[in-house]
């Protein structure tokens, strides 16, 4: 199977060099530098001896880690000159070698934050396991970090030239250090390295909208309404929208049997229901490596009409095809798991935790399904920490294949701890990250892996509890998980809006926020957070906003969704760069069915590039992939597509694509590391210089043999960060996890009392702050909030709110 890769490899590699070839420009031969002089490297080509007794010549340094076999040598074999630089990696467990530039005022260039910067050298190898490595130094502390690995050089018996463009430099970095990394087996020789500022200035956007529109973007409700009370939003690989309800949270469509889905199609603004076989309300869903969508668990029953039933978890398990739009049934889980995490691994495996059990109870056991056998493994072929980690947890890849949980979660109080935590499967254990503050109100808060994926720093948002059911808070904190004791500080506040509490529209005042909300990866590199509620299912607040993750700033006063977007909302990216929001499904059990279509501000920017070729749309870990576009762009990336429910969308990730640039051809170097961007369908933009996007081409990443070869070769990435973790939590013991199987949930968990109507209505357990523990007050809130005038009693009334007793509410 890996020569097989090789071959594919080697294949695509001389179709580069042809196309090169053809543009008159030889990857093997000599170049023209894409950034102007000077090279910002002291002595590039090794030619400066270094300090007496020093064994690495001047500005220069051996580097590296783990457990390998390696030498390092100065050599006459040179590209120029009369010096070249020698690595060789004999044996290796993990870990890689390279020569860096050394990591000090005198050697390392200093750069600006927000330039980016053509990186190249010459170089001779035997093995493909080679990459670029670039380390950054944040300028406040003067701490060295690894930054990110830019492009893996294929092999080469002779003198070969590499060259890559980084990302623009992050924020509070002042130099940078870079090398070629041998991470592999095999010997690599390197000569004549550059460093240049890409200079060109970008030609000044024009405006092609309102001036607000061009400032703030567009809102657009469509006419076509959504067919279904629409719980869960999936992108499929095809372009259409998966919107997936079950029973929509409507218990009569549940007594009747009656499940729904429907497929959008933004080409034509089309809906289609299809059949749906079980009731997929609050299940998890994942998209995997073919583009297939794995649903799992959902609603196996609603609470009875006392409150002393909860919801129950389903088993079951299907896969919907986007090319037939059909489900098909799996395996059943292990468990119950309604509000289950999903998370793809980098082998194309899927884990999921949380979720409440058949009985009501909280799950504690992880489930695992198994890519290769297309099924959930049985339990004990799953590692167990019988750990209870809520529901809908947040558990996002990082690059070397543990998993973040980031506190953000669905229902109750945060797991007990710090509120993050990082779970390493391999080794079977927790370890608490700190910072996260109020972490007890983080319920329906959104995290994102911010852009670009390499740089490993997540975005946590706003969030309440809808158990105690206070204002939603605007706290935003950031982690840098690349970081050796990484902590949680804090971001800038959420912006404000306006708020609508049930007497209208009016400003958002002091530390009001938001929960619900919706956070949005835009192929520009920012993040949208639009939607979201002041309390729990109630109190819509109309805003908007970009974080930038370059400044670590909002940009406050878009233009705002006008249709709310509280419980059961989504938002997300289309193939066009535009958002789609759809739901909205307040407490007084009402649905809004209309669907906004938000245009950002750089599509009002002019012209935007096109994609005009693609080589090949299957692409391979650590491959390199030539495109075309018809002007100069400034970057390029894979944004996986969304597969969101209840603010939360683990998978959502924007992997940056180091580019090659020769005239209107690039050369992407794809990212040899499964576990920073997991197999599967991506949407790829080029991007120019004014952040506006090219519609995107899909490109599927991985597959079968190239997960098999992926398995096979060493990953490019740097392990050696998160690596000063506190103590890992004493783990439960597998008898005393077998003894309780679960932990007790509340059936109150969903912060409703079920003794008032039907089970779709939700009174809230805890009123706001601000409402009087009066049944005038109260009852005055629920008028105000649409709740049905008279809502039956079921048994007894704790809030009080039959005053004369006649069995009705109000």
């Amino acid at each position: 199977m890996r020569l097989k890769i090789r071959r594919r490899a080697g294949r695509r590699a001389a179709l580069l060099a042809v196309g090169a070839m053809t543009a008159g420009l030889l990857l093997t031969a000599p170049q023209q530098a894409t950034a102007g002089p000077p090279n910002l490297l002291t002595n590039p080509g090794f030619e400066t001896a270094g300090a007496p007794g020093a064994d690495m010549p001047s500005c220069w340094s051996t580097s590296g880690w783990g457990d390998n076999d390696f030498t390092f040598a100065t050599v006459a074999d040179a590209h120029s000159g009369t010096k070249a630089m020698k690595v060789s990696l004999t044996r290796r467990v993990n870990g890689d070698r390279k020569a860096l530039v050394t990591e000090n005022t005198a050697c390392a260039p200093a750069v600006t934050p927000g330039k980016q910067y053509d990186l190249s050298a010459w170089y001779k190898s035997n093995t493909p396991d080679v990459s670029v490595t670039v380390f950054r130094r944040e300028a406040a502390t003067g701490v060295w970090q690894y930054w990110t690995d830019l492009q893996n050089p294929p092999v080469s018996a002779g003198w070969a030239r590499t060259e890559v463009r980084t990302p623009a430099v992050p924020p509070g970095t002042d130099k940078i250090a870079w090398g070629l990394s041998v991470y592999g087996v095999g010997t690599l020789t390197t000569d004549d390295y550059a460093l240049e500022e890409v200079g060109a200035v970008p030609p000044q956007p024009t405006c092609s909208g309102t001036a607000e529109e061009c400032a703030k973007g567009k809102w657009e409700v469509i006419p076509a309404k959504n067919p279904v009370r629409s719980m869960h939003a999936v992108v499929l690989k095809n372009g259409k929208v998966l919107l997936i309800a079950g029973s929509g949270n409507d218990i009569a469509q549940f007594n009747a049997g009656t499940f729904t889905s429907a497929v959008y199609n933004p080409a034509n603004g089309s809906f289609r229901t299809v059949p749906t076989p079980v009731d997929m309300f609050c299940s998890g869903h994942v998209q995997l490596a073919d583009g297939r969508v794995l649903v799992m668990s959902g609603n196996k029953g609603y609470p009875s009409a006392d409150g002393k039933i909860g919801y129950q978890g389903l088993k079951d398990s299907y896969v919907f095809d986007p090319a037939t739009e059909t489900y098909t049934k799996t395996n059943d889980m292990n468990g119950g798991h309604w509000y289950p995490s999903a998370t793809i691994l980098g082998n194309g495996d899927v884990i999921s935790f949380g979720g409440l059990k058949e009985d009501s109870t909280g799950n504690v056991t992880a489930e695992k399904f198994s890519a290769a056998q297309n099924k959930w493994l049985p339990m004990n072929e799953v590692n167990q920490t019988w750990s209870y980690w809520g529901l809908y947890p947040s558990m996002i890849l990082m690059q070397d294949g543990r998993l973040f949980y980031s506190g953000s979660h669905t229902f109750g109080n945060n797991t007990p701890g710090t509120g993050s935590s990082v779970y390493d499967y391999a080794a079977n254990t927790i370890t608490d990250v700190p910072g996260l503050r109020n972490k007890d109100q983080r319920d329906e808060s959104a995290s994102v892996l911010l852009p670009p994926a390499q740089d490993q720093r997540v975005l946590t948002i706003g969030g309440g509890n809808n158990e105690t059911n206070p204002a939603a808070n605007r706290i935003t904190d950031i982690i840098d998980l690349k970081k050796p004791s990484p902590a949680y500080t804090a971001g800038p506040d959420l912006p404000q809006g306006l708020v609508d509490t049930g007497a209208g529209k009016r400003p958002q005042s002091g530390a009001e926020g938001k929960m619900y909300v919706s956070a949005v990866l835009l192929p520009d590199g920012k993040v949208l957070e639009t939607g979201g509620g002041l309390h729990d299912r109630a109190d819509p607040v109309f805003e908007a906003s970009f974080f930038d993750p370059v400044t670590n700033t909002y940009q406050a006063g878009l233009a705002a969704d006008p249709i709310p977007r509280t419980y059961h909302s989504a938002s997300f990216l289309m193939p066009d760069g535009r958002v789609m929001s759809v739901g909205d499904n307040p407490g007084n059990g009402t649905y809004n069915h209309n669907v906004s279509i938000y245009t950002p501000p750089y599509l009002f920017k002019g012209p935007r590039p096109q994609i005009t070729s693609v080589i090949d749309t299957q692409w391979v870990y650590g491959d390199t992939q030539r495109i075309t576009v018809d002007r100069p762009v400034a970057k390029a990336e894979l944004i996986r597509p969304a597969a969101v429910t209840h603010s939360s969308d683990p998978n959502q990730r924007f992997v940056d694509l180091p580019m090659t640039v020769n005239g209107n051809n690039i050369d992407l170097g794809v990212t040899s590391n499964p576990s920073l961007a997991p197999p599967g369908w991506y949407m790829l933009f080029a991007v120019d210089a004014n952040g506006i996007p090219s519609i995107a081409t899909w490109v599927h990443l991985g597959g079968a043999p190239a997960l098999a070869a992926a398995e096979e070769r060493p990953a490019a990435h740097v392990h050696d960060f998160a690596d000063k973790l506190g103590p890992a939590k004493e783990p439960v013991s597998d008898e005393e996890g077998a003894k309780r199987g679960s932990v007790p949930v509340a059936p109150s968990v969903a912060g409703c009392d079920r003794h008032y109507g039907t089970v779709s209505l939700c009174v809230p357990t805890r009123f706001p702050v601000e409402v009087k523990e009066t049944t005038k007050a109260r009852c005055d809130w629920l008028a105000a909030h649409q709740y049905p005038r008279r809502m039956k009693v079921n048994g007894s009334d704790p809030l009080r709110l039959d005053k004369d007793g006649d069995g009705y509410a109000c």
